[in-house]
Protein backbone atom coordinates (compact mmCIF):
# COMPACT_ATOMS: atom_id res chain seq x y z
CA UNK A 1 0.00 0.00 0.00
CA UNK A 2 1.22 3.50 -0.78
CA UNK A 3 2.64 5.09 2.17
CA UNK A 4 1.29 9.30 2.75
CA UNK A 5 3.94 11.58 4.21
CA UNK A 6 2.39 13.17 7.29
CA UNK A 7 4.22 15.78 9.23
CA UNK A 8 4.98 15.00 12.44
CA UNK A 9 6.25 17.26 15.40
CA UNK A 10 10.28 16.62 15.50
CA UNK A 11 11.93 15.17 18.81
CA UNK A 12 14.38 16.57 20.83
CA UNK A 13 17.72 17.42 18.92
CA UNK A 14 16.21 16.72 15.64
CA UNK A 15 15.98 18.29 12.11
CA UNK A 16 12.86 20.28 12.57
CA UNK A 17 12.24 20.46 8.93
CA UNK A 18 12.40 16.28 9.10
CA UNK A 19 9.35 15.05 7.54
CA UNK A 20 8.32 11.04 8.66
CA UNK A 21 7.08 9.10 6.12
CA UNK A 22 4.06 6.94 7.95
CA UNK A 23 1.02 4.49 6.89
CA UNK A 24 -1.85 6.61 7.26
CA UNK A 25 -3.84 3.28 7.28
CA UNK A 26 -1.87 1.89 9.79
CA UNK A 27 -1.90 5.36 11.91
CA UNK A 28 -5.76 5.79 11.75
CA UNK A 29 -6.12 1.91 12.84
CA UNK A 30 -3.79 2.64 16.30
CA UNK A 31 -5.59 6.38 16.74
CA UNK A 32 -8.92 4.46 16.44
CA UNK A 33 -8.13 1.58 18.50
CA UNK A 34 -6.62 3.91 21.48
CA UNK A 35 -9.92 5.73 20.72
CA UNK A 36 -12.30 2.79 21.63
CA UNK A 37 -10.04 1.79 24.47
CA UNK A 38 -10.91 5.08 26.05
CA UNK A 39 -14.27 5.23 25.55
CA UNK A 40 -14.75 1.48 27.07
CA UNK A 41 -12.17 2.47 30.09
CA UNK A 42 -12.60 5.67 30.76
CA UNK A 43 -16.19 6.77 30.07
CA UNK A 44 -19.33 4.12 28.65
CA UNK A 45 -19.01 1.00 30.91
CA UNK A 46 -19.80 0.50 34.39
CA UNK A 47 -17.31 -1.53 36.88
CA UNK A 48 -19.15 -5.15 37.85
CA UNK A 49 -17.71 -3.86 41.24
CA UNK A 50 -19.38 -0.60 42.55
CA UNK A 51 -21.52 -0.37 39.34
CA UNK A 52 -20.54 3.33 38.73
CA UNK A 53 -18.93 4.48 35.17
CA UNK A 54 -15.85 6.56 36.03
CA UNK A 55 -17.99 10.37 35.64
CA UNK A 56 -20.20 8.49 38.21
CA UNK A 57 -17.31 7.70 40.51
CA UNK A 58 -15.81 10.69 40.25
CA UNK A 59 -18.66 12.64 41.09
CA UNK A 60 -19.83 10.76 44.46
CA UNK A 61 -16.49 10.91 46.01
CA UNK A 62 -15.58 14.29 44.82
CA UNK A 63 -18.98 15.25 46.48
CA UNK A 64 -18.23 13.39 49.15
CA UNK A 65 -14.78 15.12 49.94
CA UNK A 66 -16.35 18.13 49.65
CA UNK A 67 -18.24 17.37 52.65
CA UNK A 68 -21.82 17.12 50.87
CA UNK A 69 -23.22 14.79 52.90
CA UNK A 70 -26.58 13.97 54.05
CA UNK A 71 -26.77 16.13 57.32
CA UNK A 72 -24.90 19.25 55.34
CA UNK A 73 -26.71 21.82 53.21
CA UNK A 74 -27.57 21.50 49.58
CA UNK A 75 -24.74 23.42 47.53
CA UNK A 76 -25.53 24.97 43.62
CA UNK A 77 -24.37 22.07 41.31
CA UNK A 78 -22.29 24.10 39.32
CA UNK A 79 -19.96 24.40 41.91
CA UNK A 80 -19.65 20.49 42.05
CA UNK A 81 -19.55 20.33 38.41
CA UNK A 82 -16.66 22.91 38.18
CA UNK A 83 -14.92 20.48 40.77
CA UNK A 84 -15.29 17.72 39.46
CA UNK A 85 -14.31 18.76 36.00
CA UNK A 86 -11.56 20.68 37.56
CA UNK A 87 -9.61 18.53 39.36
CA UNK A 88 -11.08 14.66 38.04
CA UNK A 89 -12.31 14.41 34.65
CA UNK A 90 -11.48 15.90 31.63
CA UNK A 91 -14.54 15.90 29.96
CA UNK A 92 -17.21 18.64 29.29
CA UNK A 93 -19.35 19.81 31.89
CA UNK A 94 -22.65 19.06 30.23
CA UNK A 95 -21.59 15.23 30.71
CA UNK A 96 -20.81 15.76 34.31
CA UNK A 97 -24.39 17.22 35.03
CA UNK A 98 -26.57 15.06 33.43
CA UNK A 99 -25.00 12.54 35.19
CA UNK A 100 -25.55 14.29 38.20
CA UNK A 101 -29.14 14.71 37.34
CA UNK A 102 -29.89 10.97 36.48
CA UNK A 103 -28.21 9.72 40.02
CA UNK A 104 -30.88 12.26 41.43
CA UNK A 105 -33.86 11.12 39.56
CA UNK A 106 -36.05 8.47 41.49
CA UNK A 107 -38.02 7.38 38.34
CA UNK A 108 -34.05 6.99 36.68
CA UNK A 109 -32.94 5.33 39.95
CA UNK A 110 -34.34 2.46 41.95
CA UNK A 111 -31.91 3.68 44.72
CA UNK A 112 -31.09 7.71 44.05
CA UNK A 113 -27.62 8.45 45.22
CA UNK A 114 -27.62 12.36 44.60
CA UNK A 115 -29.93 14.42 46.80
CA UNK A 116 -30.98 17.30 44.48
CA UNK A 117 -32.94 20.11 45.47
CA UNK A 118 -34.93 22.18 42.51
CA UNK A 119 -35.46 21.05 39.08
CA UNK A 120 -34.36 17.89 37.76
CA UNK A 121 -36.80 17.36 35.08
CA UNK A 122 -39.25 14.71 34.86
CA UNK A 123 -39.34 11.77 31.98
CA UNK A 124 -40.70 14.33 29.36
CA UNK A 125 -38.78 17.54 29.95
CA UNK A 126 -35.09 18.51 30.90
CA UNK A 127 -33.75 19.46 34.01
CA UNK A 128 -33.00 23.42 34.85
CA UNK A 129 -29.91 24.63 34.49
CA UNK A 130 -27.20 23.47 36.86
CA UNK A 131 -26.59 27.36 38.13
CA UNK A 132 -30.28 26.92 39.67
CA UNK A 133 -30.39 23.52 40.90
CA UNK A 134 -28.49 22.06 44.45
CA UNK A 135 -27.51 18.88 45.30
CA UNK A 136 -25.66 16.67 48.30
CA UNK A 137 -25.35 12.92 48.95
CA UNK A 138 -28.20 10.59 49.47
CA UNK A 139 -28.18 8.70 52.71
CA UNK A 140 -27.67 5.82 50.09
CA UNK A 141 -24.44 7.03 48.78
CA UNK A 142 -23.02 7.28 51.90
CA UNK A 143 -23.23 3.52 51.72
CA UNK A 144 -21.06 3.59 48.56
CA UNK A 145 -18.31 6.17 49.19
CA UNK A 146 -17.49 5.39 53.24
CA UNK A 147 -14.55 3.60 53.93
CA UNK A 148 -12.51 5.31 51.15
CA UNK A 149 -10.24 6.63 53.53
CA UNK A 150 -9.71 3.06 55.50
CA UNK A 151 -7.00 1.50 52.48
CA UNK A 152 -10.40 -0.56 51.31
CA UNK A 153 -9.41 0.36 47.88
CA UNK A 154 -6.71 1.60 45.41
CA UNK A 155 -6.37 4.98 44.34
CA UNK A 156 -4.45 6.23 41.12
CA UNK A 157 -3.67 9.46 39.18
CA UNK A 158 -6.30 11.46 38.04
CA UNK A 159 -5.58 13.21 34.42
CA UNK A 160 -2.94 15.19 35.13
CA UNK A 161 -1.44 13.44 37.67
CA UNK A 162 -1.25 16.10 40.05
CA UNK A 163 -4.49 14.02 42.94
CA UNK A 164 -5.33 10.88 43.90
CA UNK A 165 -8.94 9.22 42.63
CA UNK A 166 -10.26 5.77 43.86
CA UNK A 167 -10.41 2.91 40.98
CA UNK A 168 -13.70 1.89 42.60
CA UNK A 169 -15.68 2.22 45.48
CA UNK A 170 -16.24 0.55 48.39
CA UNK A 171 -19.59 0.12 47.62
CA UNK A 172 -21.63 -1.96 50.44
CA UNK A 173 -24.41 -2.71 48.34
CA UNK A 174 -24.46 -4.15 44.89
CA UNK A 175 -25.38 -0.77 43.21
CA UNK A 176 -25.00 -1.92 39.30
CA UNK A 177 -28.04 -4.55 39.60
CA UNK A 178 -29.80 -2.04 42.08
CA UNK A 179 -29.47 1.33 40.02
CA UNK A 180 -29.01 -0.58 36.50
CA UNK A 181 -26.76 1.07 33.89
CA UNK A 182 -27.11 2.32 30.17
CA UNK A 183 -23.84 3.23 28.09
CA UNK A 184 -23.03 3.24 24.55
CA UNK A 185 -18.88 2.27 23.60
CA UNK A 186 -17.63 1.36 20.49
CA UNK A 187 -18.40 -1.81 19.62
CA UNK A 188 -20.54 -2.28 22.42
CA UNK A 189 -22.96 -1.37 24.82
CA UNK A 190 -24.46 -2.18 28.00
CA UNK A 191 -28.25 -1.70 29.29
CA UNK A 192 -29.61 -2.75 32.95
CA UNK A 193 -32.45 -2.92 34.26
CA UNK A 194 -33.05 -1.60 38.10
CA UNK A 195 -33.28 -3.95 40.52
CA UNK A 196 -35.39 -4.14 44.48
CA UNK A 197 -32.57 -3.72 46.93
CA UNK A 198 -33.91 -6.24 49.20
CA UNK A 199 -34.40 -8.63 46.88
CA UNK A 200 -30.49 -8.37 45.38
CA UNK A 201 -29.43 -8.57 48.95
CA UNK A 202 -31.23 -11.55 49.98
CA UNK A 203 -29.75 -13.38 46.59
CA UNK A 204 -26.48 -12.34 47.71
CA UNK A 205 -26.67 -13.42 51.40
CA UNK A 206 -27.67 -16.64 49.79
CA UNK A 207 -24.96 -16.82 47.41
CA UNK A 208 -22.51 -16.02 50.56
CA UNK A 209 -24.03 -19.10 52.13
CA UNK A 210 -23.80 -21.59 49.26
CA UNK A 211 -21.62 -20.51 46.60
CA UNK A 212 -22.67 -23.90 44.58
CA UNK A 213 -26.42 -22.19 44.15
CA UNK A 214 -28.05 -22.31 40.70
CA UNK A 215 -30.08 -19.36 39.00
CA UNK A 216 -33.36 -21.28 39.60
CA UNK A 217 -32.34 -20.89 43.35
CA UNK A 218 -31.13 -17.36 42.80
CA UNK A 219 -34.40 -16.11 41.03
CA UNK A 220 -36.56 -17.37 43.70
CA UNK A 221 -35.06 -14.38 45.60
CA UNK A 222 -34.67 -11.95 42.24
CA UNK A 223 -37.75 -12.96 40.16
CA UNK A 224 -37.05 -9.73 38.02
CA UNK A 225 -36.07 -6.51 37.79
CA UNK A 226 -38.54 -3.69 39.47
CA UNK A 227 -38.45 -0.48 37.51
CA UNK A 228 -38.76 2.73 39.82
CA UNK A 229 -41.59 3.76 37.82
CA UNK A 230 -43.84 0.35 38.55
CA UNK A 231 -45.17 -1.28 35.70
CA UNK A 232 -46.26 -4.82 34.89
CA UNK A 233 -43.45 -7.11 33.46
CA UNK A 234 -45.30 -9.27 30.92
CA UNK A 235 -43.90 -11.80 28.49
CA UNK A 236 -41.33 -12.73 30.93
CA UNK A 237 -39.42 -15.71 29.60
CA UNK A 238 -36.30 -13.49 28.47
CA UNK A 239 -36.27 -12.74 31.94
CA UNK A 240 -34.61 -16.06 32.96
CA UNK A 241 -32.60 -15.67 29.56
CA UNK A 242 -30.66 -12.25 30.61
CA UNK A 243 -30.30 -14.07 33.90
CA UNK A 244 -28.33 -16.84 32.28
CA UNK A 245 -26.35 -15.47 29.65
CA UNK A 246 -26.39 -11.55 30.08
CA UNK A 247 -28.63 -11.14 27.24
CA UNK A 248 -32.22 -11.03 26.94
CA UNK A 249 -35.58 -9.49 26.93
CA UNK A 250 -38.98 -8.72 28.29
CA UNK A 251 -41.82 -6.63 27.96
CA UNK A 252 -42.87 -4.00 30.52
CA UNK A 253 -47.49 -2.27 30.66
CA UNK A 254 -48.09 0.81 32.13
CA UNK A 255 -50.92 0.10 35.23
CA UNK A 256 -54.47 1.27 33.77
CA UNK A 257 -57.59 0.32 35.85
CA UNK A 258 -60.97 0.52 34.20
CA UNK A 259 -63.40 2.65 36.32
CA UNK A 260 -66.23 5.46 36.62
CA UNK A 261 -64.89 8.87 35.98
CA UNK A 262 -68.12 10.65 35.62
CA UNK A 263 -71.56 10.06 36.81
CA UNK A 264 -71.77 8.30 32.92
CA UNK A 265 -68.94 7.82 31.63
CA UNK A 266 -66.58 4.77 32.10
CA UNK A 267 -63.01 5.64 31.79
CA UNK A 268 -59.18 3.82 31.42
CA UNK A 269 -56.68 5.27 34.67
CA UNK A 270 -53.23 4.80 33.63
CA UNK A 271 -50.92 5.32 36.81
CA UNK A 272 -47.73 3.87 35.99
CA UNK A 273 -46.07 3.54 32.68
CA UNK A 274 -43.32 1.43 31.35
CA UNK A 275 -39.19 2.29 32.49
CA UNK A 276 -38.00 6.17 30.68
CA UNK A 277 -41.42 6.78 29.34
CA UNK A 278 -43.09 9.55 30.21
CA UNK A 279 -46.98 10.52 30.40
CA UNK A 280 -46.84 13.16 27.64
CA UNK A 281 -45.24 10.80 24.78
CA UNK A 282 -48.19 8.24 25.64
CA UNK A 283 -51.27 11.17 25.35
CA UNK A 284 -49.76 12.41 22.20
CA UNK A 285 -49.18 9.25 20.12
CA UNK A 286 -53.04 8.45 21.86
CA UNK A 287 -54.45 12.05 20.25
CA UNK A 288 -52.78 11.02 16.82
CA UNK A 289 -53.88 7.78 16.74
CA UNK A 290 -57.51 9.00 17.68
CA UNK A 291 -57.14 11.49 14.67
CA UNK A 292 -56.27 9.09 12.39
CA UNK A 293 -59.08 6.75 13.15
CA UNK A 294 -56.77 3.45 14.01
CA UNK A 295 -58.82 3.69 18.26
CA UNK A 296 -62.10 4.45 18.43
CA UNK A 297 -64.37 5.04 21.01
CA UNK A 298 -61.97 7.51 23.21
CA UNK A 299 -64.05 11.09 23.63
CA UNK A 300 -61.52 12.63 25.95
CA UNK A 301 -57.54 12.31 27.53
CA UNK A 302 -56.97 14.32 30.35
CA UNK A 303 -53.11 14.20 31.99
CA UNK A 304 -53.40 14.94 35.29
CA UNK A 305 -49.22 13.82 36.69
CA UNK A 306 -47.70 16.36 38.69
CA UNK A 307 -44.86 16.18 41.07
CA UNK A 308 -46.71 16.21 44.17
CA UNK A 309 -49.61 13.26 42.85
CA UNK A 310 -47.36 11.21 40.63
CA UNK A 311 -48.43 10.05 37.23
CA UNK A 312 -52.25 10.16 36.57
CA UNK A 313 -53.69 9.95 32.74
CA UNK A 314 -57.82 9.61 32.61
CA UNK A 315 -58.79 8.03 29.18
CA UNK A 316 -62.54 9.06 28.77
CA UNK A 317 -64.44 6.54 26.88
CA UNK A 318 -67.84 6.87 24.82
CA UNK A 319 -70.93 5.30 25.79
CA UNK A 320 -71.45 1.91 23.34
CA UNK A 321 -67.60 0.94 23.59
CA UNK A 322 -65.96 -1.73 25.76
CA UNK A 323 -63.19 -0.61 27.84
CA UNK A 324 -61.08 -3.60 27.78
CA UNK A 325 -61.12 -3.70 24.03
CA UNK A 326 -60.20 0.00 23.27
CA UNK A 327 -57.48 -0.99 26.93
CA UNK A 328 -56.18 -3.90 24.96
CA UNK A 329 -55.63 -1.47 21.74
CA UNK A 330 -53.81 1.09 23.71
CA UNK A 331 -51.25 -1.58 25.07
CA UNK A 332 -50.90 -2.66 20.87
CA UNK A 333 -50.46 0.66 19.56
CA UNK A 334 -48.62 3.02 22.36
CA UNK A 335 -45.91 3.26 24.35
CA UNK A 336 -48.00 1.92 27.25
CA UNK A 337 -46.52 -1.90 26.60
CA UNK A 338 -42.72 -1.34 25.85
CA UNK A 339 -39.70 -4.21 25.43
CA UNK A 340 -36.75 -3.92 27.81
CA UNK A 341 -33.34 -5.40 26.21
CA UNK A 342 -30.99 -6.20 29.12
CA UNK A 343 -27.48 -6.63 27.69
CA UNK A 344 -25.13 -6.98 30.92
CA UNK A 345 -21.92 -5.91 30.07
CA UNK A 346 -19.60 -4.24 32.44
CA UNK A 347 -15.75 -4.36 33.41
CA UNK A 348 -14.13 -7.06 35.53
CA UNK A 349 -10.63 -6.69 35.87
CA UNK A 350 -10.41 -4.00 33.44
CA UNK A 351 -12.27 -6.33 30.34
CA UNK A 352 -15.40 -6.01 29.31
CA UNK A 353 -17.64 -8.96 30.00
CA UNK A 354 -21.27 -9.94 29.50
CA UNK A 355 -22.44 -11.42 33.00
CA UNK A 356 -25.45 -13.14 34.13
CA UNK A 357 -27.25 -12.65 37.75
CA UNK A 358 -24.57 -15.17 39.85
CA UNK A 359 -21.74 -13.87 37.95
CA UNK A 360 -23.07 -10.53 38.47
CA UNK A 361 -23.36 -11.09 42.17
CA UNK A 362 -20.27 -13.11 42.48
CA UNK A 363 -17.87 -9.86 41.28
CA UNK A 364 -19.66 -7.80 44.13
CA UNK A 365 -19.32 -10.39 46.81
CA UNK A 366 -15.71 -10.95 46.18
CA UNK A 367 -15.13 -7.00 45.81
CA UNK A 368 -17.01 -6.55 49.49
CA UNK A 369 -14.46 -9.68 50.78
CA UNK A 370 -11.58 -7.53 49.67
CA UNK A 371 -13.05 -4.29 50.96
CA UNK A 372 -13.73 -5.64 54.47
CA UNK A 373 -10.22 -7.61 54.90
CA UNK A 374 -8.18 -4.70 53.99
CA UNK A 375 -10.50 -2.17 56.20
CA UNK A 376 -9.96 -4.55 59.19
CA UNK A 377 -6.24 -4.50 58.57
CA UNK A 378 -6.41 -0.74 58.27
CA UNK A 379 -8.19 -0.97 61.78
CA UNK A 380 -6.01 -3.57 63.03
CA UNK A 381 -2.85 -1.46 62.70
CA UNK A 382 -4.65 1.35 64.33
CA UNK A 383 -5.44 0.16 67.18
CA UNK A 384 -2.26 -1.71 67.49
CA UNK A 385 -0.14 1.46 67.12
CA UNK A 386 -2.35 3.72 69.52
CA UNK A 387 -2.44 0.67 71.89
CA UNK A 388 1.67 1.17 71.85
CA UNK A 389 1.56 5.03 72.84
CA UNK A 390 -1.25 4.23 75.60
CA UNK A 391 1.01 1.75 77.01
CA UNK A 392 3.64 3.83 76.95
CA UNK A 393 2.01 6.66 78.65
CA UNK A 394 0.65 4.35 81.61
CA UNK A 395 4.83 3.75 81.88
CA UNK A 396 5.44 7.36 81.98
CA UNK A 397 2.76 8.45 84.02
CA UNK A 398 3.39 6.22 86.97
CA UNK A 399 6.34 9.13 87.53
CA UNK A 400 4.83 11.83 85.87
CA UNK A 401 7.53 14.27 88.06
CA UNK A 402 10.50 11.62 86.70
CA UNK A 403 9.40 12.55 83.31
CA UNK A 404 9.31 16.16 83.38
CA UNK A 405 12.52 16.19 85.27
CA UNK A 406 14.27 14.22 82.40
CA UNK A 407 13.02 16.69 79.99
CA UNK A 408 13.87 19.70 81.94
CA UNK A 409 17.74 18.42 82.73
CA UNK A 410 18.49 16.88 78.52
CA UNK A 411 20.20 19.56 77.12
CA UNK A 412 18.01 18.60 73.35
CA UNK A 413 14.94 16.28 72.08
CA UNK A 414 17.26 13.83 71.27
CA UNK A 415 19.13 13.53 74.46
CA UNK A 416 15.20 13.73 76.30
CA UNK A 417 14.01 10.98 74.03
CA UNK A 418 17.09 8.45 74.87
CA UNK A 419 16.75 9.58 78.78
CA UNK A 420 13.11 8.18 78.47
CA UNK A 421 13.88 5.12 76.62
CA UNK A 422 16.29 3.93 79.39
CA UNK A 423 14.53 5.31 82.33
CA UNK A 424 10.94 3.94 81.56
CA UNK A 425 11.75 0.94 78.58
CA UNK A 426 10.03 2.81 76.33
CA UNK A 427 9.82 1.91 72.49
CA UNK A 428 11.17 4.78 69.98
CA UNK A 429 7.92 5.74 68.65
CA UNK A 430 6.49 6.02 72.57
CA UNK A 431 9.07 8.25 73.81
CA UNK A 432 8.41 10.47 70.81
CA UNK A 433 5.07 10.58 71.17
CA UNK A 434 5.73 12.15 74.87
CA UNK A 435 7.90 14.53 73.89
CA UNK A 436 5.28 15.75 71.40
CA UNK A 437 2.92 15.97 73.58
CA UNK A 438 1.99 19.55 75.57
CA UNK A 439 2.97 19.24 79.39
CA UNK A 440 -0.45 20.32 79.94
CA UNK A 441 -2.16 17.72 78.55
CA UNK A 442 0.15 15.09 80.07
CA UNK A 443 -0.10 15.87 83.49
CA UNK A 444 -3.96 16.17 83.30
CA UNK A 445 -4.39 12.62 82.15
CA UNK A 446 -5.80 10.32 84.13
CA UNK A 447 -4.67 6.75 84.57
CA UNK A 448 -7.90 5.26 84.86
CA UNK A 449 -9.10 6.49 81.51
CA UNK A 450 -5.72 5.86 80.06
CA UNK A 451 -6.41 1.95 81.26
CA UNK A 452 -10.29 1.94 79.93
CA UNK A 453 -8.78 3.15 76.73
CA UNK A 454 -6.39 0.26 76.50
CA UNK A 455 -8.80 -2.15 78.01
CA UNK A 456 -10.81 -1.30 75.11
CA UNK A 457 -8.04 -1.47 72.42
CA UNK A 458 -7.61 -4.96 73.17
CA UNK A 459 -10.62 -5.67 73.24
CA UNK A 460 -10.99 -4.50 69.61
CA UNK A 461 -8.04 -6.36 68.53
CA UNK A 462 -9.20 -9.37 69.34
CA UNK A 463 -11.95 -9.20 67.37
CA UNK A 464 -10.39 -7.61 64.50
CA UNK A 465 -7.92 -10.63 64.56
CA UNK A 466 -11.08 -13.48 64.99
CA UNK A 467 -11.97 -11.59 62.16
CA UNK A 468 -9.12 -12.10 60.13
CA UNK A 469 -8.73 -15.56 61.20
CA UNK A 470 -10.58 -17.06 58.35
CA UNK A 471 -12.66 -16.51 55.30
CA UNK A 472 -16.04 -17.68 56.38
CA UNK A 473 -15.30 -15.03 59.64
CA UNK A 474 -15.21 -12.68 57.04
CA UNK A 475 -17.98 -13.45 54.57
CA UNK A 476 -20.18 -13.72 57.56
CA UNK A 477 -19.04 -9.95 58.13
CA UNK A 478 -20.00 -9.14 54.78
CA UNK A 479 -22.92 -10.66 54.96
CA UNK A 480 -24.09 -9.00 58.21
CA UNK A 481 -23.22 -5.51 56.46
CA UNK A 482 -25.54 -6.52 53.72
CA UNK A 483 -28.51 -7.30 56.35
CA UNK A 484 -28.04 -3.96 57.32
CA UNK A 485 -27.82 -2.08 54.26
CA UNK A 486 -31.36 -4.10 53.63
CA UNK A 487 -32.98 -2.68 56.54
CA UNK A 488 -31.79 0.59 56.05
CA UNK A 489 -32.99 1.26 52.59
CA UNK A 490 -34.92 -1.33 50.98
CA UNK A 491 -38.48 -0.09 50.29
CA UNK A 492 -41.41 -2.95 48.32
CA UNK A 493 -41.63 -4.07 45.13
CA UNK A 494 -42.81 -1.34 42.49
CA UNK A 495 -42.99 -3.59 39.58
CA UNK A 496 -45.20 -6.56 39.52
CA UNK A 497 -45.08 -9.72 37.63
CA UNK A 498 -47.37 -11.72 35.78
CA UNK A 499 -49.36 -14.59 36.61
Amino acid sequence: MAKTPKAVLPKPGENPGRIVDIDVSQEMSESFLEYAYSVIYSRALPDARDGLKPVQRRILHQMSDMGLRPDRGHVKCARVVGEVMGKLHPHGDGAIYDAMVRMAQPFSMRLPLIDGHGNFGSLDAGPAAMRYTESRLATPAMAMVDESDENTVDFGGNYDGQLLEPLVLPAAFPNLLVNGATGIAVGMATNMAPHNLGEVIAATKHLIENPKATLKQLMKFVPGPDFPTGGELVATDGIAEAYASGRGSFKVRATAVIEKVTARKMGIVITEFPYNIGPEKVVEKIADLVKAKKIQGISDIIDLSDGQQGTKVVVEIKNGYEPEDILANLYKLTPMEDQFSINAVALVNGKPLTLGLKELLQVFIDHRIEVVRRRSEFRLGKAQARLNLVDGLLKAIIDIDKVIKIIRASEDAAAAKDALIKGFKLSDEQATYILDMPLRRLTKMSKLELESEQAELKKTIAALKKLLSSDETIKAQVAEELTEVGKNFATPRRTRLSA
